[in-house]
């Protein structure tokens, strides 16, 4: 049933948003070069990589020793605007056709974090990562990694489409309002390293 769902509205979703997404992506070519979409492996269900796939919204400039620069120096403005509105999310449903992700579920977050999960925090794998999730309409960048990773494992242990029917209508809500987005605006969360209590 889930699968159905997610099938039948990101068709509906891509056929709606084609128009919009080919504008955004001409305005990343003109404002950022190529290439267009961002893509990185991420972990999906079990633990499986896939690749991810967004609009860019960062630069490539690289420091005198030919590192990138951090994340919050190449954010350009027209990022800023797709991630305030999160527009740069919409090749998502490319991943969620492909079967990689759900349209609800526990955000798929880097594969380098993979080894510093508790068995607790690992479960959020047992389902396939989605769009939007439990966490990301209670809080989003606004919790702690721990408070996300409660949440997250909580969907996994209690979710069901009058659920998830819930989040998609308070993740449309935050969106329009611009709630939720980060501590303070346009700035990342710090890496993962690891809980440093149990959970």
């Amino acid at each position: 049933m889930k699968r159905v769902l997610d099938v039948v509205i990101s068709l509906t979703l891509l056929v709606l948003f084609s128009p919009m997404m080919c504008i955004v992506a001409i305005i990343v070519r003109a404002k950022m070069g190529t290439p267009i979409l961002f893509k990185q492996k991420r972990p999906g269900l079990h633990g499986k990589p896939f690749y991810l796939y967004k609009f860019r919204t960062m630069t490539h400039s690289l420091d005198n020793n030919g590192h990138l620069l951090p994340d919050q120096s190449r954010l350009t403005n027209t990022g800023k605007f797709l991630r305030k509105y999160s527009l740069d999310e919409l090749p998502q449903l490319l991943n969620l056709i492909k079967g990689e992700m759900s349209l609800v579920g526990p955000r798929p977050l880097l594969m380098e974090y993979l080894p510093f999960y508790t068995k607790e925090q690992a479960s959020r794998h047992n389902v396939k990562p989605g769009i939007t999730g439990w966490a990301q309409v209670n809080g989003r960048n606004a919790l702690t990694w721990e408070e996300k990773f409660i949440l997250d494992t909580w969907y996994v242990k209690n979710h069901t489409i009058i659920l998830d029917f819930k989040i998609l209508r308070l993740t449309l809500s935050k969106v329009v309002k611009k709630e939720g987005i980060n501590h303070q605006d346009d700035v990342p969360m710090e890496k993962f390293t690891g809980s440093k209590e149990v959970i």
